[in-house]
């Protein structure tokens, strides 16, 4: 019975797949078979309350969804209410010609319905009616809607490259993952094509109302001939009977093009928010007692203007009074519950001190200034907690080891808008975010100015702008990389996590290191330790590690190298170097991947025999040489930078650790790499030369 039941559900399912792939090659062929095949005036009933029902549908979907791409079935929605509306009215044109000399009915009971009730069976009215309506549907919903569309599907374009830009940064980052990053990317893809696509299909609407106004012309003109000539009317019955049937046809497939077009105007011209329109409107119009109060005194004064109809104005003015004083009391009960909430608990004594008031330091830290407050807050909105858990995560997938915990608290002498991180109680990064605005980064090619405050990026310091939220588009269209407050404070964290890794991995962390491998690998970490070396030397040579931004991830080609070479030498720097020559394949994918040749930096020839004779004497720089070799360093790496090459300087593996520690200090971006680190199977082109003539 259990496998009959899914058997049957499975059918139903299959069953409901199919019929949603047929739904739109059906809907085509019952369109163009209204088109050619004459239809009973009972099909035309239904079918006409079809159209009605399915614009109502149209205009409330549109007016609840919150953002376009809710949406984004619209303009093949507007495509096929179009053909619907055209086919319905070659379908009921074609009765009316026939049997229109019959009675009112001939065509329908909605159609007579339209033609007689909605305007008193009066055709100048009803021809009135209709001629107004096709004006405001074509020239003013329409033309607007089409307009707007328009420039939204210039500026969406326009815009795409910085929200890619932005997308590729959150997604370097940590901030999201890489399908996080595909769904924002197919996002702003399809919000392209669907300003693009509304563009078009607007232009269907304008054709509908204008084959509107021709439909009706030959409906009076063909129904005139044939009331005369064929079925012997007089002059008068046949221009009434026709042009009341005409004018009935003509309403019942106009109103609901109004309607389309007003959910096509809703659609496109929304803002993007959290909310519908209708939330919008009633919490944007109807939230200001102010405005209340100012509206009710002008209704009032007009009220009682002699002439004016009193009752009506004055009525509008004690509604409006009303609505403010409602809204001056909400707000009074709010602020009392507040001041309740923020009353000070009773004064109790104080407790003897005792060890639990002893706090150990944090080893990462964040202190926030209180506007930054909400940034962290999951209550109000806070998006920072989620981030700082995706750029811990992110880096315990690129580094090797999983970071410390990071603690956030609130500091009162802080400045509003400034936070603090913290390593091991000490400051290493301060800066300043403003919740609410988004910082616009100049990387360095854009086509604009932006009004706001200037600033840099606290990361990579770049010049930036605070703006606000009406101009993030602005900025992306001139190529800006445009991220939240909430982004800079973890694009910050991540970059200083980075730099000061070495300083994080301690020996708890490493012993967690060695018991992940040890689950797979267990001979050869008790080989390694402590039999070979202690615990505090593979600590040592994880941080050299670190410290020039070699990722620890190859725990087990470092483990094997150790067991191999710990036996002759101890030095924790020397077993760097030899560490570094066994990862080099991986550090040279890191800097140059999928490249065969390399484009490095190296040193003059001359500046390189000077090194080596100092190397094999004292072992230390004269001043003058140290200086010299720093500025030329310092301009050798603009220069590979400006190229656009990676900032590698290649050199001789016994100068490598003394020009690394001593370039460093400085260039903290630059990397000294030794030959012997390179695979065989890679070719090294020097491009820029230390030492070399500028």
């Amino acid at each position: 019975m259990k496998g009959l039941s899914q058997y049957i559900g499975k059918q139903d399912w299959m069953g409901s797949v199919r019929m949603k792939l047929l739904a739109g090659p059906i809907l085509i062929l019952m369109i163009l078979g209204m088109m050619i095949l004459p239809l009973p005036p009972f099909m035309l009933d239904l079918l006409f309350t079809f159209n009605i029902a399915l614009a109502i549908m149209v205009l409330m979907v549109s007016m609840f969804a919150q953002k376009p791409l809710d949406f984004a079935a619209f303009p093949a929605v507007l495509l096929f209410t179009t053909l619907l509306r055209l086919s319905l009215n070659v379908a009921s044109t074609r009765v009316v010609l026939m049997e229109g000399h019959q009675g009112g009915d001939a065509a329908g009971k909605v159609i007579e319905a339209f033609g007689t009730f909605l305007v008193g069976g009066n055709f100048a009215v009803g021809l009135v009616v209709f001629l107004i309506l096709v004006v405001i549907n074509f020239m003013v919903i329409t033309k607007g809607a089409g307009r707007i569309a328009e420039v939204g599907a210039r500026f969406t374009l326009d815009a795409m490259p910085g929200k890619q830009m932005a997308i590729d940064a959150d997604l370097n980052a940590g901030l999201i993952g890489e399908e996080d990053a595909k769904q924002r990317r197919a996002e702003v893809s399809q919000e392209a094509d669907f300003y693009g696509s509304m563009d078009g299909a607007s232009k269907f609407v304008r054709g509908d109302a204008m084959a509107g106004l021709v439909i009706m012309v030959v409906n009076v003109l063909g129904g005139l001939l044939i009331g005369m000539v064929q079925h012997d009317m007089s002059f008068a019955d046949a221009g009434r009977t026709y042009t009341l049937l005409t004018i009935g046809d003509g309403l019942v497939a106009q109103i609901p093009a109004l309607v389309i077009s007003t959910a096509a105007g809703v659609t496109v011209s929304r803002v993007n928010t959290d909310q519908d329109v209708g939330q919008q409107m009633i919490s944007q119009l109807f939230i200001n007692p102010q405005v209340m109060i100012l509206s009710a005194i002008v209704m009032g004064l007009l009220g009682m203007v002699p002439g004016m109809p009193n009752m009506v104005f004055l009525l509008f003015t004690g509604l409006l009074a009303g609505l403010a004083w409602y809204l001056i009391r909400q707000k009074e009960n709010l602020l009392v519950k507040e001041e309740i909430a923020a009353e000070p608990p009773p004064v109790q004594e104080t407790p003897e001190a005792s060890w639990d008031d002893v706090q150990l330091v944090d080893t990462l830290g964040l202190e926030v200034g209180h506007r930054l407050i909400p940034l962290v807050d999951a209550r109000q909105g806070g998006e920072l907690l989620g981030r700082i858990k995706s750029v811990r995560k992110k880096f315990a997938q690129e580094v090797g080891f999983l970071p410390p915990v990071v603690h956030i608290r609130d500091n009162l002498e802080l400045s509003p808008n400034t936070y603090v991180l913290t390593l091991k109680g000490a400051e290493i990064g301060r800066a300043e975010a403003q919740p609410g605005k988004w910082l616009a980064i100049d990387p360095g090619q854009v086509s604009g100015e932006l009004q706001g405050t200037p600033t840099q990026d606290p990361a990579f310091g770049l010049p930036a702008v605070w703006i606000d939220s009406s101009q993030r588009e602005h900025a992306q269209v001139y190529g800006y990389t445009v991220v939240d407050a909430s982004t800079v404070v973890a694009t910050h964290l991540n970059h200083l996590l980075h730099r000061h890794s070495p300083e994080m991995l301690g020996r708890q962390e490493v012993q967690k290191l060695l018991d992940k491998l040890g689950e797979d690998q267990k001979s050869l970490v008790e080989e390694v330790i402590p039999k070979a070396i202690s615990l505090t030397v593979l600590q040592r040579i994880l941080q050299n590690l670190l410290d020039e931004d070699v990722s620890i991830r190859d725990m087990r080609t470092i483990l094997d190298t150790l067991a191999e070479h710990a036996g002759q030498q101890q030095d924790p720097n020397e077993l760097t170097a030899i560490v570094r020559v066994a990862l080099g394949r991986n550090i040279t994918q890191q800097w140059f991947p999928g490249q065969e040749t390399l484009h490095v930096m190296g040193l003059e020839a001359q500046l390189e025999q000077v090194l080596l004779q100092a190397m094999s004497g004292n072992g230390a720089l004269e001043p003058g040489l140290a200086d010299t070799l720093m500025t030329q360093a310092q301009q050798a790496l603009e220069r590979q930078e400006s190229a656009g090459e990676p900032p590698v300087l290649v050199v001789q593996h016994s100068l490598r650790p003394v020009l690394s520690r001593f370039l460093r200090r400085r260039l903290r971006h630059l990397v000294v790499m030794s030959q012997a680190e390179i695979p065989d199977d890679r070719t090294l082109r020097v491009t820029t030369l230390v030492g070399g003539r500028q």
